[in-house]
């Protein structure tokens, strides 16, 4: 939400003054001048190169605007003939700054991280001559601007722009640039989409509020002539545009209206859809007799928005249903906004055939609004469960953490952080290429990563929590060794520059933990080969490296890098592979002291002095000699070849070593002979003892991950993967197994339950390329780039039968969904049918050039219908799309879709097909051009069109069963979308592969993804059930897939993780009754004090305990008898919860002991009473469903003045909602608007909104099937529920939030007398206490989340928190009222300035109270009533009391007043 100061839209140049150039800059010939036509003040901004002359705002780069609207509006005209630039510096929520830049210089779109470069298509007035042009020639589309240029209004969508091209939140607007040559008139900035050509009275008669569409604001608006339309004058570009003809790589007038609305507003009255006619020329392009539609038929048309496609029909089926003149309104609410609303397209008569657009009134899936936009919900709906898969760039790098419990290691662009113990899986995402190298600090708290390839980056992050410190470029073309000091203040790393050679780096890392940034400490380039780096575990500054014929050892001086070779003598032609440093720590040493262990591919192992730089030995390792025993050479002498040796470990007892021979070794320091060795099946590439000397974690070149526990000698593999890319997949549901080919010639089986190896296949001469499960029977069907097609059965596991009915590489193999049929083509255009009816499969029709032989190999190239039916497939051209009968091959339709896109002079060609459930009929076609068309499969008709789908052409399809959601995968992500597309963002895109994704399906049971490519992604899909309920309350009902699902640990939370976990259901723990008495503070040295001592005691006098609810529900309630202070601890909490519809059942309801006075009411008008109830609800009430209600509400007149703090108003952020009856109104105090949120079934006593305000909190009473009151949690950004507590038996009297918004404190009526604790967070009961008398109010002190406060009969009560770990111990203090007031009830209270609370009490008097000694210093006499309000803002105090005054109090001097005691007045 906006500031409330640039709501509803900012004029930028009225409010930074841009004429007195005080907070703006201007550099070259920019001149205030009078436009004749816009009669009004432009900036005219001209010079022979752009970038000579601008206008800036502000003044200077270190400032920033603030500007937090979503849209920027920039009312502009390109001169004629000439170039511009426009710079707009963009502020992420990470804290990023992305510059976006748009020229007419630009001729193709250019991203980075960090900027955004659009070519701006400046395009004539409509109907010249260079418009005409224009139109049918692409050349000249982009460069200087035409002659006849007009006036823009150009509104930037930045928060798409950013989410859509750098998968970026959008913060805030920093700076402005705009660079001759152009006019200026004005910039605009808010979170409303604004019509130009839309009137105030139209916009009413329309209704265009509740879409988020508003007319443009008259300063910010064109003159337009009385008769003419703005549309007619000007340009309107909105960007990003659905409907672009260049789709998202440029920015030009695509529509003659604006997009957002969902309309062109000529008639403000809903127009039915008109007929669109098909020319000629197309015509005779249809294949098909009869059955050819086109959502775009006609150039003059608005391009279709992928947020609403029309569904188009033939003529023939039957005329539209006519709507009566009273019901368009009905009609048009009822249907999702399209293109067919948009109002009438010019209809061309060619005597052709007539196609009709509209859309189907199906069910919508739920949505919700983000700002001005509808989103699928929920957001997000994937979640990255599982990754199988290890390396990518490199296979040495693996590390253990401080505690030996888990192992890090790259998985090619993605970090795994992999419990040893229970498998669970954390990921570090934000690198876009394979991670080349990792390090540790020495605590494990700080993780460095390299990213290889030309952007070759380092990220630093905080691994507790998961969050990138600091990302870096390396000033190395590719890193390949990374090294921590043990403080983590210096990092090194050493790769390759432009030319090849070797670059060592040293960076200082010390202020990357406080939010500083990574320095760049000494580069220094050599001609020396080196294979590893360390840094010195006792010098910061020094380092030892060892390559090719050398060993160095480094330091950093004055900032420059200076080394020095170890002499190596006769071993100076070894190629050395790793070192390691002596590990422990000997008094009488120096901490320089140390021996280097350095290994080489001869076997060798030389160990150096390091202080003294000279070698101490050397050996040689060899292989075992016949008697079973190694042989050691350690003259070094020529004794046959050695061990070649790849990766080196020490600890202070052993030595691990790991070697080409596939064998991790354990040897004694001094490697007299092998304590230990385990084989793999390929060579070693890295060890890595753990901490604790009790695991040597092991990894080998072929992507295997595992350790050796050397106590109980068990090796555990942790990961197996396969070497190369993944080509397909296969899963079936019955055994829960999957199945995967890779470029690696293997083919692997899989375990979906513990995702571990089963089976793994090895093709020798072949490459498998395709691959398919039987659907019930353990039958697993392989195709090879051979032209073989193999059956194995996985029970017995055999060779069943092999077909060679193909020559060439397998590019389609499926089985139809019941098993009878199995499918096969290959790159020449041959498909098989199969029968499986038998366990041997055999061949029943084989066809020649069916299948198209240009489309390459795909999982996706053979496609069965879910009826086992139809069979669909590209062919036999790449233009067609061919749909047989599945039993016999025979030919049912043909589809040309080369001719369904009339905006290029290039054939589209199909990629992917994919069946929809079959209810539906619907085929789903992927494109070349970016596109998924939707065919019915009986008339072979376009249903609707989606555009664009991915940035290159969409890789895989997959859509649910139940026809709700539409998976599809391009370029390196994944997008989930709602196949009905009734949003306005109908996908959510997901990254994470680092090479493009080969194929992405649903599991059987729909609970799960699995997208494969350089690895395989297990995702948990957590939409919403087809009944689903509410959004925000909705949770992922965890599938049986796979274990763990609801015990999965979530105690590690990193930045990088996906999805949003649902709010948990309060704790019912039975509440602590606490008797509170007088305290007096006569020798109290401090006002809060605990006695251990008596709570260990337990005696009689000094305590006493008391069971509520369940026995184990115990609350120790300390009365300490020298201070007379109360403290109150939870000792066992017994956590249960209930859905908020769940009926409470005996077992479960609190017994609350008998309290020290009876539930009568206090004489207090500020304590709520509910209004008396004259009717209740029927029994068999039923709501209507979702979207079904006959009648909504739409305004509400009235407030709710029996209500107790029910009005809220932050003026912040202009937030302002109040209640009637059990309804919440928030309302827009700007525009008048209303919103209702809907969640209470009895009356709202009160209301708290969290000082953020983006949390409301809600009470009413108990419903009648509810044993408790109902206090909603409210998402004030969304508008929804986003939780439910219960816990108070009659009534909430008052609610407060924290100062940090951490806690939420609710206190009952006085039948109820109790005060919770909730932990916002999670919304869990923190601490429930039963006080003895009713309160009527209570407030969390400003200062201290810690202090809070609460008055009642003749007292305050001070309550402090007291957090050990998660545990939450309330101490109070009672502070009676002074004697003079009498007997007294305190009913009202807020926090002032300088540790001061004020109360008021039932017979008009102000109290002062001094909050760190907890005693009243000052009374006035403010009314002759009972005081119920008080609010206190800076130096003012108001107060509001029964007699119907409010009256403004000064209290600047109150602070003074407090030295003088409690003789003040």
């Amino acid at each position: 939400m906006a500031a409330a100061w640039q709501r509803p839209y900012l004029n930028v140049f009225k409010h930074f003054r841009v004429e007195e150039w005080k907070r703006s800059a201007r550099e070259g010939d920019v001149t205030a001048l009078t436009d004749a036509r816009l009669k009004g003040t432009v900036y005219r901004i001209r010079s022979s190169v752009p970038a000579s002359s601008y206008l800036q705002l502000p003044r200077t780069g270190t400032q920033s605007l603030g500007l937090v609207g979503r849209y920027l509006y920039l009312l502009f005209r390109p001169m004629p003939h000439k170039h511009f630039v426009v710079h707009l510096d963009v502020a992420t929520e990470e804290n990023q700054v992305v510059r976006i830049s748009f020229s007419n210089l630009f001729k193709e779109f250019k991203s980075t991280a960090t900027w955004l470069q659009f070519p701006f298509v400046c395009r004539a007035a409509d109907g010249s001559a260079c418009n005409r042009t224009s139109r049918t020639s692409r050349r000249d589309l982009m460069g200087a601007a035409p002659a006849d240029v007009r006036w823009t209004c150009l509104v930037l969508d930045l928060h798409s722009i950013l989410s859509l091209y750098v998968n970026r939140c959008y913060s805030h607007l920093k700076s402005i640039k705009l660079c001759s040559n152009l006019l200026v008139k004005n910039l605009c900035t808010s979170d409303l989409v604004f019509d130009p050509g839309v009137t105030f009275s139209e916009a009413r008669q329309a209704n265009l509020a509740c879409r988020g569409v508003a007319p443009m604001p008259r300063e910010m608006a064109f003159p337009v002539p009385k008769g003419e339309k703005w549309h007619n004058l000007y340009d309107y570009i909105r960007f990003p545009s659905e409907g672009s003809k260049l789709a998202y790589d440029s920015i030009q007038k695509s529509c003659p209206g604006p997009v957002a609305g969902g309309q062109v507003l000529e008639d403000p009255v809903h127009q039915l859809p008109q007929p669109v006619t098909l020319t000629k020329a197309v015509r005779d392009r249809l294949s098909l007799i009869h059955q050819i539609t086109s959502p775009k038929a006609m150039p003059h048309r608005c391009p279709v928005m992928t947020e609403s496609i029309p569904e188009v029909h033939l003529a023939a089926p039957g005329p539209l249903r006519a709507v009566p003149a009273g019901d368009k309104e009905l009609e048009k609410d009822k249907r999702p906004h399209s293109v067919g609303d948009a109002g009438q397209s010019p209809a061309v008569s060619d005597g052709g055939i007539h196609v009709y657009a509209y859309q189907r009134s199906e069910q919508s899936i739920r949505g919700i609004r983000t700002g001005s936009q509808e989103g699928l919900l929920p957001d997000p709906i994937l979640k990255l469960r599982t990754i199988i898969g290890f390396g990518g760039c490199s296979t040495k790098w693996a590390l253990w953490t401080r505690n030996n419990t888990a192992v890090v290691y790259p998985c090619h662009a993605v970090i795994v952080t992999l419990q040893i113990q229970t498998r669970e899986q954390r990921f570090f995402i934000g690198h876009t290429d394979k991670v080349s190298a990792l390090a540790f600090n020495g605590n494990s708290t700080l993780l460095a990563s390299a990213q290889a390839g030309p952007l070759s980056v380092v990220r630093l992050w905080d691994f507790p929590t998961g969050s990138c410190l600091s990302v870096f470029k390396t000033h190395v073309h590719s890193l390949l060794s990374l090294s921590f000091s043990y403080s983590g203040a210096i990092l090194c790393g050493v790769g390759k520059d432009g030319h090849g050679k070797t670059t060592v780096v040293v960076w200082n890392a010390a202020q990357v933990t406080r939010g500083g940034e990574v320095a760049m400490l000494a580069k220094a380039h050599t001609d020396v080969d080196i294979c590893a780096l360390k840094i010195a575990f006792f010098d910061d500054t020094r380092m030892v490296s060892c390559g090719r014929d050398n060993i160095r050892l480094w330091r950093v001086r004055s900032g420059v890098l200076h080394s020095c070779p170890v002499n190596l003598g006769e071993y100076h032609s070894l190629e050395f592979t790793d070192l390691a440093f002596e590990e422990g720590h000997v008094a009488e040493r120096e901490p320089e002291d140390r021996t280097l262990f350095v290994c080489s591919k001869s076997g060798h192992v030389l160990e150096v002095d390091y202080k003294n730089v000279c070698m101490r030995s050397a050996r040689r390792l060899l292989p075992a000699q016949p008697q079973g025993c190694q042989q050691l050479d350690k003259t070094g002498g020529a004794a046959g070849p050695g061990i070649a040796i790849n990766s080196i470990s020490v600890s202070s007892t052993f030595c691990a070593t790991g070697s080409e021979d596939g064998y991790l070794r354990l040897w004694p320091l001094d490697f007299s002979a092998v304590i230990l060795e385990a084989e793999h099946e390929g060579p070693v590439s890295s060890v890595c003892i753990s901490l604790d000397n009790r695991k040597v974690l092991c990894t080998t070149i072929n992507g295997n991950l595992g350790y050796l526990d050397i106590q109980s000698r068990d090796y555990n593999t942790l990961m197996r993967s396969h070497e190369d890319s993944i080509l397909a997949f296969s899963v079936e549901g019955i055994w829960k197994q999957m199945a995967t080919v890779s470029q690696d010639n293997t083919i692997r089986v899989w375990d979906l339950v513990s995702m571990q190896q089963l089976y793994d296949f090895t093709a020798a001469e072949e490459m498998p390329c395709a691959v398919a499960f039987h659907p019930t029977q353990q039958i697993l069907a392989c195709g090879f780039d051979s032209g073989m097609v193999r059956t194995f059965s996985l029970a017995a596991s055999s060779l069943l039968v092999e077909h060679k009915q193909h020559r060439t590489v397998i590019t389609g193999l499926t089985f139809s969904p019941d098993g009878i049929f199995m499918f096969s083509s290959c790159l020449q255009g041959t498909l098989a049918l199969y029968s499986c009816k038998a366990q041997k499969s055999h061949v029943l029709r084989v066809l020649g050039n069916v299948v198209a032989q240009d489309a390459g190999n795909s999982s996706d190239a053979l496609v069965v219908s879910g009826d086992s039916r139809l069979m669909a497939f590209v062919g036999p051209s790449k233009y067609v799309v061919t749909v047989m009968e599945a039993c016999s091959l025979d030919e049912l339709l043909k589809v040309d879709i080369s001719i369904l896109n009339l905006n290029t002079t290039a054939s589209d060609s199909a990629v992917r097909v994919c069946f929809a459930p079959v209810p539906r009929g619907e085929l789903l076609v992927s494109t070349s051009s970016n596109k998924i068309l939707v065919l019915d499969t009986k008339t072979g008709r376009l249903v609707r069109e989606v555009s664009p789908v991915h940035k290159l052409s969409c890789s895989s399809l997959a859509l649910s069963k139940d026809g709700r959601y539409l998976l599809t995968a391009g370029d390196k992500v994944i997008k989930v979308w709602d196949y009905q597309m009734r949003f306005d963002i109908n996908f959510q895109v997901y990254i994470g592969h680092s090479e493009p994704v080969r194929q992405v399906s649903f599991t059987p049971d729909q609970g799960h993804v699995i997208s494969v490519g350089d690895a395989i992604f297990l995702w948990d899909f957590l939409a919403l059930p087809a009944e689903g309920s509410p959004p925000a309350r909705a949770h992922s009902s965890e599938s049986d897939l796979l274990p763990g699902a609801e015990g999965s640990s979530e105690k590690l939370k990193d930045a990088s993780e996906t999805p949003r976990q649902t709010v948990p259901l309060p704790l019912l723990s039975s509440p602590p009754c606490l008797d509170v008495g007088s305290v007096h503070q006569a020798g109290c040295p401090s006002i809060f004090s605990e006695s251990d001592k008596e709570e260990e005691a337990g005696l009689p006098g000094s305590s006493r305990m008391v069971a509520k609810g369940d026995k184990d529900a115990l609350v120790l309630v300390m009365e300490s008898v020298r201070n007379e202070e109360l403290v109150v601890r939870p000792k066992v909490r017994q956590e249960s919860s209930r859905s908020p519809g769940e009926p409470a059942n005996e077992s479960r309801k609190e017994t609350k002991s008998p309290k020290s006075q009876c539930s009568i009411r206090p004489d207090s008008y500020r304590h709520f009473t509910p209004r008396f109830k004259a009717s209740v609800l029927p029994q068999s009430f039923l709501s209507p469903p979702a979207g079904s209600e006959v009648l909504k509400l739409k305004a509400v007149i009235g407030y709710n003045g029996n209500g107790r703090g029910n009005m809220v108003w932050n003026p912040d952020t202009g937030f302002f909602a109040y209640t009637c009856g059990c309804i919440i109104v928030v309302e827009d105090l700007h525009l008048g608007s209303q919103n209702h949120w809907l969640g209470h079934a009895e009356e709202i006593s009160t209301l708290a909104v969290s000082h953020d305000a983006q949390v409301l909190a809600s009470a009413s009473g108990k419903r009648n099937e509810d044993s408790r009151c109902q206090i909603c949690i409210w998402n004030v950004q969304h508008g929804v529920c986003t939780a439910s507590l219960f816990h108070h038996e009659t009534q909430v009297q008052a609610m407060a939030f924290s100062q940090d918004d951490r806690f939420l404190v609710t206190l009952g009526d006085y039948s109820d007398q109790t005060v919770a604790l909730w932990n916002t967070c999670t919304y869990e009961l923190v601490s429930s206490t039963c006080i003895s008398e009713p309160v009527h109010d209570v407030a969390f002190s400003p200062f201290s989340y810690r202090e809070l406060a609460c008055v009642g009969k003749g007292a305050v009560m001070f309550w402090l928190l007291e957090q050990q770990g998660a545990d939450v111990n309330l101490k109070v203090h009672r502070a009676p009222a002074p004697d003079l007031l009498g007997l007294v009830e305190l009913t009202s209270l807020c926090y002032g300035a300088d540790t001061i609370l004020y109360s008021g009490t039932n017979s008009g008097q102000i109290c002062v109270w001094d909050t760190e000694t907890n005693h009243c210093f000052m009374t006035w006499e403010a009314d002759e009533g009972e005081i119920g309000v008080l609010v206190c803002r800076h130096n003012r105090l108001m107060s509001g009391s029964n007699t119907k005054r409010i009256r403004l109090w000064a209290v600047a001097t109150v602070p003074e007043l407090k030295l003088k005691g409690p003789d003040a007045r």
